[in-house]
């Protein structure tokens, strides 16, 4: 009997998927695991503020779930959340992206979400190959803007450095890793919560979440409902899905910054907790000084949770100056 994508609401044929099906509730600890974060993603999908289509795509590296909003006519801007949250996480921001742009949200292939992998993710290049593979079929033969938060800030670089002839720009919004290595904090607290002693435990997670997102604890009413829900999303995903640790992300070297060529936008909040923010700023400054880098006051790693708008505002600017010029180049031609 053909499967139903309930997502997508589309029937689908047995036989192509079979090495994604042998385990059925991959990557979930169960099938009851699964159907609760089904139901509960549909249910915080309701809160996505535009119209938007949901589909899967399939190529090599697995099957990866898009949510999809915005005119099909405007730019393209492939969106990358970060590790443990799915593409939900822009659902603050992406009416206002989405009224200049066809947004294109992925679920990071290997965590969470409702994209699947067909084999391990070992390595930082497995993202880009996957990358390289959706971008292929996604947008097909048209420059696009990429924008990634952590992890997916991460890969976004990394594709960047690799592919410049496919990208009209690129924003990093405090990127893992990528311009310094991690805090010595940072990595002892992640790595003494990901024990398996420790995996499922409600205390030790919220009070690292808390320690991250410490300006968002701190923030306004809309701030701290923002953390809260953040909080319980990254939860649920501890307690439904049986992931591996990702690939720790790399930091590029000098030559790599110096020879990047996608023109590139980069935020971090002044208490950014993975890393200093002014010795990632002041190292761009030095070796990059063609990326375009700020501080964004009163945040850390959530900087997206404490001032959305604001973000947003800086992205929206940096693109629509990038597609002008563009556009400029094009008619000169």
């Amino acid at each position: 009997m053909p499967a139903v994508d309930l997502l997508v609401g589309r029937v689908r044929k047995g036989g192509d998927d079979d090495t994604l099906t042998r385990q059925p509730s991959y990557p979930f600890r169960s099938e009851r695991a699964k159907a609760e974060y089904e139901a509960y993603s549909l249910e915080r999908a309701k809160a996505w503020p535009v119209p938007a289509e949901t589909m899967f795509l399939e190529t090599p590296s697995g099957r990866t779930f898009v949510r999809m909003s915005g005119r099909a006519t405007d730019p393209p801007l492939v969106l990358l959340p970060g590790a443990r949250v799915s593409s939900l996480m822009w659902t603050d921001t992406i009416a206002a992206l989405s009224a200049r742009h066809r947004t294109y949200a992925l679920d990071i292939i290997g965590d969470a979400g409702f994209s699947v992998s067909r084999g391990e993710i070992s390595k930082p290049e497995d993202f880009v190959d996957w990358l390289d593979e959706v971008l292929t079929v996604l947008v097909p033969g048209r420059p696009l803007s990429l924008m990634g938060i952590s992890l997916g800030g991460s890969i976004a670089a990394q594709y960047a450095v690799r592919s410049p002839g496919r990208l009209r720009s690129v924003v990093l919004l405090a990127p893992a890793a990528t311009v310094l290595p991690f805090a010595f904090g940072f990595f002892v607290r992640f790595t003494f919560l990901s024990l398996p002693i420790l995996a499922l435990g409600r205390s030790p997670l919220r009070r690292t979440c808390r320690w991250l997102f410490e300006d968002a604890v701190r923030g306004d009413d809309a701030c701290r409902a923002r953390v809260e829900q953040a909080m319980d999303d990254a939860q649920r995903v501890v307690r439904v899905f049986a992931l591996r640790p990702p690939p720790w992300p790399p930091v590029l070297p000098d030559e790599a910054w110096q020879d990047f060529q996608v023109p590139c936008l980069f935020l971090v909040g002044e208490n950014e907790k993975i890393y200093s923010a002014e010795a990632a700023v002041r190292r761009l400054n030095r070796v990059a000084p063609q990326v375009k880098a700020e501080i964004i006051l009163g945040a850390g790693h959530d900087l997206t949770l404490v001032h959305p708008d604001l973000v947003t505002r800086k992205v929206l600017q940096f693109l629509t100056e990038r597609e002008g010029m563009t556009a400029a180049v094009v008619e000169e031609q």
